[in-house]
Order: structure tokens, then sequence, then C-alpha cells
């Protein structure tokens, strides 16, 4: 297997679009991801409004994490970002500018699967510009009683997450991904994201969840699962979970090399993570790479 870290700044080698209903909107959104220059990032646009403001990004812009996590600024939001978010972290895409006509990304199937085969029929470029990376240089973590996120020294990106439920159907699961080996379009992506059927009727007499449906994600019941095509990993759960991870770790806004374990986490915990390790700055360090330092 061919392990690879990529050094210098990657982006779409030209626009994929795609369109869908937003999960808890249930509104049609049309998205369109663009190639962006060296150091533009990811920057969401919302072109429904006026002047077109975008959004960067980035842990810091992040206003609510309850369902989703969301990024806001002057009172302009982008709901549900996470799985696009984890793409352009699983496939190392620095740059890329996202314009979608309405407030919350659509939800495709539940997963990230058909944002990464669009990106990957669209096709990915290198850059001149070298990428910078924060490195974790010493031991960091929070825990909160059996909840932790902690982030370990590594020359390299890896994560692992662990989850438990009290369901016959998920129990305790582990996954691990590390991105050097490029199977994060075939393992990851295809995971869709899992609720109980009674919380989706919940959301919905709130006027949430008007775009949840068997089509957008797993609907559990006490003792398996709505969908008639079952599962498509047996433990997808776990790696949905890692996926969201992947999403929210991302909006640090660079890459990280480090060995991270997530143990129960979920949008909130991730997020307090990043603000945690920003504050403190003993734990880590920015630096680019060289091909004799791998």
């Amino acid at each position: 297997m061919v392990m690879i870290i990529y050094m210098k700044q990657r982006t779409l080698a030209k626009p994929f679009s795609c369109s869908g209903v937003g999960v808890h909107s249930g509104i049609l959104v049309n998205l369109t991801i663009q190639p962006a220059p060296a150091n533009h990032g990811i920057r969401f646009r919302r072109s429904d409004l006026p002047d077109s403001p975008t959004i960067r990004a980035l842990f810091r812009n992040v206003v609510d994490t309850s369902l989703a996590t969301v990024i806001g600024q002057e009172g302009v939001i982008v709901s549900t970002i996470e799985h696009l978010m984890a793409t352009f972290c699983g496939f190392s895409i620095d740059n890329a500018l996202v314009t979608i006509d309405g407030y919350e990304m659509p939800i495709m199937d539940g997963s990230a699967h058909l944002f990464a085969q669009g990106i990957m029929d669209a096709g990915i470029v290198e850059m001149a510009a070298p990428r910078s990376f924060l490195a974790i240089t010493e031991t960091i973590e929070i825990v909160d009683g059996d909840k932790w996120v902690r982030a370990v020294p590594c020359d390299h990106f890896s994560i692992t997450c662990d989850i438990a439920f009290n369901h016959p159907m998920i129990h305790e699961q582990s996954y691990t991904l590390d991105l050097r080996d490029g199977s994060f379009l075939e393992a990851i992506s295809p995971a869709r994201t899992f609720g109980f059927y009674r919380d989706i009727k919940m959301l919905k007499l709130y006027g949430l969840g008007r775009g949840a449906d068997l089509g957008s994600g797993i609907a559990l019941t006490e003792e398996g699962i709505m969908n008639e095509g079952g599962l498509r990993f047996p433990d997808e759960f776990v790696r949905h979970k890692l996926l969201d991870c992947l999403g929210d770790f991302s909006l640090l806004g660079m890459p990280l090399l480090a060995k991270i374990t997530t143990n129960k986490s979920g949008h909130a915990f991730n997020h307090a993570f990043l603000e945690h390790l920003f504050k403190h700055k003993e734990a880590w360090e920015t630096r680019t790479l060289e091909p004799e330092s791998l």
C-alpha cells in the first residue's frame, strides 16, 4: 500500500455541482464547489443573499453545534457543513469556494459519498504553494467522564473513533483511519448518519427534520433499522462518527500532524477540543514538510 502525505496545496480541477434538500429545512438547495487559489482556504458563499456574503470554514466561526456544525458571520449562516468538510479533509483539499443558494447544506443520502465521488470526477490538482501543517508537539486532551478527545504527536495524521450505544446493532465499535492510505472514498465517505425514528418524529413536531427520511440516513428502531437495504458496513455507525470528526477537526483551517483518538465525542465536544487546543500554544506548532522529513 502506498502511503502519501501531500506537501503542496490542492484544489479541484474544475467545478462540481449537485442539488438536494436540507435535512432540517426540507428545502431544495443547489451547490457548486469551485477551484480556488492558493491560501484561499475553504469558504462558503451564500448566493441567495444580497452581495453573496462568504464565510470561512474555521472553528472560530462556528455558531452552533446542537444538531450539526453551523458556521456564521454577521448574521449569515451555513448549516450542516461537516460531511463536505470531511470530504475536503479526506482528499487533502486545501482551497475551494462552495456556493450555495440556501442556509443548509444538502443531506444527500446522509453520507459524504456523493460529494466525494463528484469531486473525484471533477479531479484534484496540486498547486505550487506548500501546505502549512498544525503539528501536535505534546499530548493534549479534554475529558468529561467517559468522553474524551486526545491528540498525541505524530509525523502524519490518523484518527481513531470509539463509540458505545445500548442498541443491538451498535454496542461498542471502533475504527481507525490513516489519511495516507487513500481509503477515505471507499471506507468512510459512504457511511450514513443515523438516529432513532422516534427522535426524527419528535424533530418534525418542532419543525425540524423536514428533509429526513429513509433515503437520508439510517433510521433506528429499538431492535434494528428501518432501511430495507440494510447497512453498508457492519460498523457503519462508527465510520460515520469518524466522518463527522474529520469534518469538525478540519475547521482548524490547516491539516493536522497528530494521532487523534476520540471516545463518545460529538460536534460540541469536538469544537470544545479545538478551542482548548488553540489556547495551549505550547502543545503545537505550524510547519511545512520537505520530502526528506517524511
